[in-house]
């Protein structure tokens, strides 16, 4: 099963496309820019699971495998 590929930052809301780099997740996929997972030295504060770098996903697999549109901010 693909990753959910989450669209924003749970902590600020920044915009995480799918297709480009500097995502953090947990292995719960609790998803944050980096700035927030450095503040949060690279814990998740809902899990307190580490934050590793999420893996990009080439455009080209988004009709196949769609990055999820729901936003997760709550700000």
């Amino acid at each position: 099963m693909p990753l959910e590929m989450r669209a924003d930052c749970e902590r600020c809301g920044a915009d995480l496309p799918a297709e480009v780099g500097g995502a953090f997740i947990c292995s719960l996929e609790c998803t944050f820019c980096a700035p927030c997972a450095e503040d949060l030295d690279e814990r998740c504060p809902n899990c307190g699971g580490e934050l590793l770098d999420r893996p990009t996903r080439a455009k080209k697999l988004h009709e196949k495998y769609p990055p999820s549109t729901e936003r997760r901010f709550k700000g």
